[in-house]
C-alpha cells in the first residue's frame, strides 16, 4: 500500500491540476471506458441446445429416427413431441438470461466529479481513467478505486462489496500497522475509497489508481465469469440412467439380433424386434415428467417466498448438508439497533429504559439532539449508528424533530475522526446544554462529574473503572458502544474550543446489527434435518462470533477463522479443517470462493446464501446461490439459482424440505417407469428367446410408455408431502437414484413382465385349437388368435402398472392405510388409463389404428386378474417389512 505521494508519482499526475484533457483522452484510449465488460448472452438456440444436451434425449432421438426409417412415422412422431415439450419446459423456466454483469454495469455512478487543467468538470463516470483527481462528498457514488489523498471525517459505505454493516471512517493519511500492507482485508484499507460504494459523511478527495474491470467490483466480475457452471445431484443421476439405458438399448438389440440371426429368422423381423426391445428399454416420458415435476415444485416454492431461477435448483436443495449464510441482511437485519445501556451505575437492556428515570432521559436527549441523522416512521437519512439512537428515543417517545424545536441547536463541534467525539449546544429552558457523544475512551478523559441517581457527583478513579468494565462487557457481546456526556452553561457565547471540557457523564449505550428473531429457530430445524449453517462475513470476528453465538452457529471461538488467517494457509490445510469451522470474519470475495470450493471438495452439497456485490461469486460457486430479494442487489440475484422474496433465512428451510419431497416423488417416478419398463423387456426378451411370436407391437409399447405410465408417474411426482422428511439426514451427493432399489426395480419387472407373458400365452392357448399345457406356445396358430393374444398382453400390460403406481407411495405402508383419497390425481391418472385402454380395445376405429382385437368377458377376468398381481405381492412384501421395523 503506496503513499499518496508515491501513488501520484507513479500516476504522473499533479495533486493542484490533475490530468490535462489531452492526456486523459490518452489514458482512456490506453485504458479503455471505466465500465465493465459484459459476458454474451446466450441466444434462445443455445438454450435450447443446452436443454436437449443429454444422453437419454440423444437416445430418443436416436429411436425416433429408427423408427421414422422403418416406417413406424406415428412412434415417431410421438418421441420428437416428448423432446420438444422436455426443452419447451427447460426454456420456459430458465428464460431469465443471467444479467449479472449487467447488473455490476449498471451500479457505477453516472456522473464524477474530476479535476483536470486545475479545474472542476462533472463528466460521465465512463470517461474516469487511472490518474484522474476524483472530488468525494456525502451521498456521491465511487466512481471508480481510489487512493484518498484528502479527508475530512469522511465515512463511507461498504456493505455491498464488504459485508460490514457500519460505514468505515477513511482517512488519507492511514498507514497501516503490518508488514505487508497489501494482505489488509478491504474493509481495514482505511485510506482507500473502492468503486460503487457510498459516501454517507463528509468530503474528500482521491486519485484514480483502478478502473473498469482492474477495480475490485471488476475483479468480482471476473471471478463471476470464472465460476464453473456445476450440475446438480439429480442432473448427474439423470445422465447417469441415460448412458445406461443406452448402453442397455443398443446390448438388448445386438444380442436380439444375434439370436434371430441363430433361429433363422428373416432380417427385417430381426431389426423391428431389435427396434420394439429399444422402445421397451427407454421411458420416453422420464424426462419430460422431471421437467414437469420440478416446474410444479417451482410453482409451489413461489407461494413459499421462494422463486427458483433454474429448475433442477429446487431437487439440489432438498439434497443440500451445508449452508453457508452472509451475516449483513441475511442472518441479522441490516439495521444498527440499540440493545443494552448503562446509567446509574447499572446495565440493563433497552426495554428497561425509560424518561421517568432522570438520568435515562438525559441519557437519551443527549443521544437524540447531539445527532445529525432524520428518522420518522416512513423515512429515515443519514449515518446507521445515528438514526439506531433516533429509533431507540423513539421507542420511549423521544422525537427528534420536536425535541430539535423544544432545544434548538444553536452551535455544533462536528465529529472529528480523530477526537472520535460530537458536540452540540441546544438552548434548555431559558439556558444553555452542551450534549456530547462518542467514543468512551475519549469521553472519559474531559469528563471531570458523574450523573447518578439524580444527583451530579464528582467522578472517581472507581467511577471510571466501572464505567470501562461496563464498555468492556458490551464490547466482548460485539456490541459498539457510545457514551453521552453533558454540562449546563449559562451562556450561548461559549467558544468552540471550550466545548468538550469539564463533562457530566451521564452513561453509555451499546447497538449491533441484531439477528433476525425467527432465524435461531430455523438453524435448530436445519441442525436436526442433518444440515450445518455456516456463517460467512466482512464483520470482525468478534461481531461475527457474538452473532454465530447467539444464533447457535458456533459454541467456541475455536471455529472463527478470519480473512488474513485463510490467507496463510494452504488450499489442502483449508480442506481438512474445514469440517470444524463454523464462522469466517473479515473475508474478502476470493475467500468465500475458497471456502465453498474448499466444503465441496469435501463432498457437500453446499448452498450459499448473500445480498451483495461481494456475494455474487461464491452465489455461483455453490451449488446452490440463494439471493435475497428485498435488499439483494442486482448482481446477487443474477448469480443465484433461487431468491428469497421475503429475504427470511427461515423460507430456505422450507425450501429445503420441499426440494427433500420433490427429490422423493422424483425417485418414485422414476422408479416405476423403469420397474413397468423393465416389465416390457421380460416379456419381450423371453417370448423371442423360446422363438415366440412377438407378444407386443412397437406402437402397443410406446403407447403404455408415453401415456399409460406417464400420468401415473406424473402424480406420483406430486405426492403429498412426508412430514417426516426433515427428520432425515440429507442423502450423500454420491447416492445414485437406484441405492438400494435394484432389486425392488427387477422383481416388479419380473412380475409386469411374467404377468403379461402369461397373458399372451393364455390368450395363445384359447384362440387356437390346442389342448393341454404343453408347449406353452402353440404351433399352427392364426393371425387372427396371434392379434387376440396380443391383445391380452397389452391389456394386462396397461393395467399392472397403472395398479403397481400404488405400490410406489409407500416402501412400508400398505395403500388401504394411506387411502387412495390422499392422491387423488394418482387416482384420476388410474380411471383415465383405464377408460382410454378400454376404449383403444373396444372402439373399432381405434382399434384398427393399434390393430388389437375386441374382448369378451372372460378376457377381461384374465386381464383383471393377472393386473393385480403386482399389489397383491407388494402388500405381501409390506406386512413383513412393517414386522421387521416393529
Amino acid at each position: 500500500m503506496k503513499t499518496k505521494e508515491k501513488t501520484l508519482e507513479e500516476l504522473r499526475v499533479n495533486p493542484q491540476q490533475g490530468l490535462s484533457d489531452e492526456e486523459a483522452a490518452k489514458r482512456l484510449a490506453e485504458h479503455g471506458p471505466n465500465r465493465l465488460a459484459g459476458k454474451k448472452q446466450k441466444s434462445l438456440l443455445q438454450r435450447i441446445f443446452a436443454q436437449i444436451n443429454d444422453v437419454l434425449v440423444y437416445v430418443l432421438i436416436g429411436a425416433a429416427l429408427i423408427s421414422g426409417i422403418v416406417g413406424e412415422i406415428a412412434d415417431a412422431l410421438i418421441i420428437f413431441l416428448v423432446v420438444v415439450l422436455n426443452a419447451v419446459v427447460g426454456v420456459v423456466q430458465e428464460s431469465k438470461a443471467e444479467h449479472a454483469l449487467e447488473a455490476l454495469k449498471q451500479m457505477s455512478t453516472p456522473r464524477a466529479v474530476v479535476r483536470r487543467g486545475g479545474e472542476l468538470k462533472e463528466i460521465p463516470s465512463e470517461d474516469v481513467v487511472p490518474g484522474d483527481l476524483i472530488i468525494l462528498d456525502a451521498g456521491r457514488y465511487i466512481p471508480c478505486d481510489l487512493r484518498l489523498t484528502e479527508s475530512a471525517n469522511l465515512q463511507i459505505e461498504e456493505s455491498a462489496l464488504t459485508g460490514e454493516s457500519v460505514p468505515v471512517d477513511k482517512q488519507a493519511d492511514f498507514a497501516p500497522e503490518t508488514a505487508n500492507p497489501a494482505d489488509l482485508p478491504l474493509g481495514d484499507q482505511k485510506n482507500m475509497a473502492f468503486m460503487s460504494t457510498l459516501v454517507t459523511y463528509g468530503r474528500g478527495e482521491g486519485v484514480a489508481v483502478a478502473t473498469g474491470m482492474d477495480s475490485q467490483i471488476g475483479k468480482i466480475a471476473t471471478l463471476l465469469e470464472q465460476a464453473d457452471e456445476d450440475t446438480t445431484p439429480l442432473q448427474k443421476n439423470l445422465a447417469q440412467v441415460g448412458k445406461y439405458l443406452g448402453i442397455a438399448a443398443i446390448g438388448i438389440c445386438v444380442i436380439m439380433f444375434g439370436i434371430g440371426l441363430l433361429q433363422g429368422r428373416e432380417l427385417l423381423e430381426m431389426f423391428m424386434t431389435a427396434i420394439s426391445l429399444a422402445v421397451a428399454a427407454i421411458p420416453e416420458g422420464m424426462i419430460a415428467i422431471v421437467s414437469i415435476v420440478l416446474a410444479i415444485g417451482v410453482q409451489r416454492m413461489i407461494k413459499q417466498n421462494v422463486i427458483i431461477r433454474k429448475l433442477p435448483a429446487v431437487e439440489a436443495l432438498g439434497s443440500v448438508n451445508i449452508i453457508c449464510s452472509d451475516k449483513t441482511g441475511t442472518l441479522t437485519q441490516n439495521k444498527m439497533t440499540v440493545t443494552e445501556f448503562y446509567a446509574d451505575g447499572q446495565s440493563a437492556k433497552l426495554d428497561q429504559l425509560s424518561t421517568a428515570t432522570d438520568s435515562h432521559r438525559i441519557l437519551l436527549e443527549a443521544l437524540v439532539l447531539c445527532n445529525d441523522a432524520t428518522y420518522t416512521a416512513g423515512s429515515k437519512t443519514g449515518d446507521p449508528t445515528e438514526i439506531a439512537l433516533l429509533v431507540a428515543g423513539d421507542q420511549v417517545n423521544l422525537d427528534k424533530k420536536s425535541l430539535d424545536e423544544e432545544h434548538r441547536r444553536v452551535n455544533e463541534l462536528p465529529f472529528d475522526s480523530d477526537r472520535k467525539l460530537m458536540s452540540t449546544l441546544n438552548m434548555y429552558n431559558g439556558e444553555f446544554r452542551i450534549h456530547t457523544k462518542g467514543a468512551i475512551d475519549n469521553l472519559l478523559t474531559i469528563s471531570t462529574g458523574i450523573h447518578r441517581n439524580g444527583n451530579v457527583e464528582p467522578m472517581t478513579d472507581a467511577d471510571r473503572k466501572a464505567i470501562m468494565d461496563a464498555a468492556q462487557s458490551m464490547s466482548d457481546k460485539a456490541l459498539r458502544v457510545l457514551g453521552a456526556a453533558y454540562r449546563p452553561v449559562p451562556d450561548r457565547h461559549i467558544p468552540v474550543d471550550e466545548m468538550e471540557q469539564e463533562l457530566i457523564f451521564v452513561g453509555l449505550v451499546g447497538m449491533i446489527d441484531p439477528p433476525r428473531t425467527e432465524v435461531a429457530d430455523s438453524i435448530a430445524v436445519c441442525k436436526k434435518a442433518g444440515v450445518k449453517t455456516v456463517m460467512i462475513t466482512g464483520d470482525h470476528k468478534d461481531t461475527a462470533y457474538a452473532i454465530a453465538s447467539e444464533l447457535g452457529i458456533a459454541s467456541s471461538k475455536d471455529e472463527v477463522m478470519s480473512g488474513v488467517e485463510l490467507d496463510q494457509i494452504s488450499e489442502q490445510e483449508l480442506s481438512s479443517r474445514i469440517d470444524n469451522l463454523r464462522v469466517f470474519a473479515r473475508v474478502s470475495p476470493e475467500h468465500k470462493v475458497k471456502i465453498v470450493s474448499a466444503l465441496r471438495q469435501r463432498g457437500n452439497i453446499v448452498s450459499m446464501t448473500g445480498d451483495g456485490v461481494n456475494d455474487a461469486p461464491s452465489l455461483k460457486q455453490a451449488d446452490i446461490g440463494v439471493a435475497m430479494g428485498i435488499t439483494g442487489t442486482d448482481v446477487a440475484k443474477g448469480a443465484a439459482d433461487m431468491v428469497l422474496t421475503d429475504d427470511n433465512f427461515s423460507s430456505i428451510v422450507k425450501a429445503v424440505e420441499e426440494g427433500r419431497n420433490i427429490y422423493r416423488n422424483i425417485k418414485k417416478s422414476i422408479l416405476f417407469l423403469l420397474s413397468c419398463n423393465l416389465g416390457e423387456i421380460v416379456a419381450l426378451f423371453l417370448a423371442i428367446l423360446f422363438g415366440w411370436a412377438t407378444p407386443l407391437r412397437p406402437i402397443h409399447i410406446l403407447w403404455v410408455n408415453l401415456v399409460t405410465d406417464t400420468l401415473p408417474a406424473l402424480s406420483l411426482g406430486m405426492d403429498p408431502k412426508d412430514p417426516a422428511v426433515m427428520k432425515e439426514k440429507p442423502r450423500s451427493a454420491k447416492e445414485s437414484l437406484f441405492h438400494g432399489k435394484i432389486g425392488y426395480i427387477m422383481l416388479y419387472g419380473a412380475i409386469i413382465g411374467i404377468a403379461t407373458l402369461a397373458a399372451f400365452i393364455i390368450g395363445m392357448k384359447m384362440y387356437t385349437d390346442h389342448t393341454g399345457f404343453f408347449p406353452l406356445m402353440p404351433e399352427g396358430y392364426s393371425e387372427d388368435a396371434l392379434r387376440h393374444a396380443q391383445t391380452l398382453a397389452f391389456g394386462v400390460l396397461s393395467f399392472s402398472q397403472l395398479v403397481h403406481s400404488f405400490n410406489l407411495r409407500s416402501d412400508t405402508e400398505s395403500i388401504f392405510k394411506l387411502g387412495f383419497g390422499s392422491n387423488m390425481k394418482l387416482v384420476y391418472s388410474f380411471l383415465f388409463g383405464v377408460v382410454l385402454q378400454v376404449c383403444i380395445i373396444s372402439i373399432a376405429p381405434i382399434a384398427r389404428i393399434f390393430n388389437v382385437h375386441a374382448l369378451g368377458i372372460t378376457d377381461w377376468l384374465i386381464v383383471a386378474g393377472l393386473s393385480l398381481l403386482p399389489m397383491i405381492v407388494a402388500e405381501i412384501l409390506k406386512v413383513f417389512k412393517r414386522s421387521r421395523l416393529n
